[in-house]
């Protein structure tokens, strides 16, 4: 099996605040991540497929074709956004890097060959990195 991974960068807000919460508990768990205003990272997206190279072409999947999913499924809809408030399918969530990882798998998952998408890394900060690789 090969594994292959496409790294793509976007920039995004958000505020990580739950409704479920009292402020004071808001503030204690989430911290400065709480301002009322939101704040914003240079994100870092790696998504890996698995497969084995084509015959013919070598490749597990086009680049290119790997580089378009990921654009029309993900980026497109998150960079340079407030993702508390601009994405719809990200709405009613809490935006951690865990939360998004799991978002991005499930729109990135359809839109690949079956069984193909191995792996969704976020890295938030140089420090916090999440991974999803699917329901077991």
């Amino acid at each position: 099996m090969v594994y292959l991974t496409r790294r793509v960068t976007f920039s995004a807000a958000h505020r990580l605040w739950s409704n479920q919460l009292s402020e004071e508990e808001n503030y204690h768990i989430y911290d400065k991540c709480a301002n009322p205003n939101g704040h914003g990272h240079n994100y870092i997206l790696e998504v890996t497929v698995q497969g084995m190279p084509d015959p013919h072409t070598g490749m597990v999947i086009n680049l290119t074709e790997m580089k378009q999913i990921i654009n029309e499924q993900v980026v497109k809809w998150v960079d340079h956004k407030h993702l508390n408030h601009d994405v719809p399918w990200l709405e009613g969530t809490i935006p951690t890097a865990e939360i998004l990882a799991i978002k991005f798998w499930e729109r990135l998952e359809h839109a690949f060959p079956s069984d193909m998408l191995y792996e969704v890394t976020l890295h938030e900060t140089e420090n916090n990195v999440a991974t999803y690789r699917g329901q077991a």
